[in-house]
């Protein structure tokens, strides 16, 4: 079991969308929020995902595992309604869901298809929106919602291609619902984190490239952690944010405030 390190999210439950695997973004939010003090609930799409979030959900203590299918909008309404009856009701959600075909990500974005941008952008984009209007009675006051984003939502990113799209779309929605549900006292935020060696940056065709040109030219000179990531989400999910909303939260090693290659970086085409 993960060590706690403080109470500053005790007495906080929250919902998780989109753990896939330890290496995952949401696992390192998942993680950070309890060793902050607070409680998990999780969810799967399948089988396959459940065998491997059980062992994951044992670490920080969570009981409450969920089978959810985000596109099944249907069904959102009773999966909420079940959430509150076992685990009570919400005060924050953490949305980490994305998909895009990774043949579709090799060439240019102007041979995407329409079927691919329409499934791209539901899932990855529409998902977080559907998520919080049908989560909404079963949220508790001040309550927050997180979702995830990437520097290819501002900049051209190789083979990012229409998730940078989905992604930029992703960025606008939060700063639209936050205005939508601030006077309702929720917030919505992002964060926008560096590339990280998860499962999904496997379908990036040059992702150790990305990784080795953000690691030479981010003023902090590394890459970032799944414990980066987490940290961020801590202060997001907690009060110590409670002025902070429509925020896309550059998590990046500062990378996106690079004009230029830094020029004390080594040729990386020789490394």
């Amino acid at each position: 079991m993960e060590d706690i390190k403080s109470s500053i999210l005790k007495g906080k439950k929250g919902l998780i969308v989109g753990i896939a695997n330890e290496r995952s973004l949401a696992w390192g939010i998942a993680k950070s929020v309890f060793q902050h003090g607070g409680e998990l609930a999780l969810t799967y799409q399948n089988a396959a995902l459940k065998k491997r979030l059980v062992p994951l959900a044992e670490k920080i203590n969570s009981k409450h595992i969920y089978e959810f299918d985000i596109q099944n909008y249907k069904k959102i309404p009773d999966f909420f309604k079940n959430v509150s009856q076992d685990f009570g009701n919400l005060d924050f959600i953490v949305h980490a869901v994305a998909f895009s075909d990774k043949e579709e990500l090799k060439g240019g974005y102007v041979d995407t298809t329409k079927n691919n941008f329409l499934n791209t952008m539901e899932i990855s984009c529409y998902s977080f929106t559907a998520l919080i209007k049908e989560s909404l009675p079963f949220m508790n006051q001040n309550a927050n919602f997180l979702t995830l984003s990437y520097y290819g939502a501002e900049k051209v990113i190789p083979h990012y291609n229409v998730m940078g799209v989905a992604k930029s779309a992703l960025e606008t929605s939060v700063k639209y619902l936050a205005a939508d549900l601030g006077k309702k006292g929720y917030r919505v935020n992002a964060i926008s984190a560096g590339p990280v060696r998860t499962l999904a940056a496997s379908g990036i065709s040059d992702f150790r490239y990305i990784l080795k040109w953000n690691e030479y030219n981010a003023p902090l000179e590394r890459n970032i952690t799944l414990e980066d990531v987490g940290g961020a989400s801590v202060y997001l999910l907690s009060d110590l944010s409670s002025g902070t909303t429509g925020e896309i939260l550059h998590v990046d090693a500062g990378y996106n405030v690079v004009g230029m290659k830094n020029v004390n970086a080594p040729d990386i085409s020789k490394v």
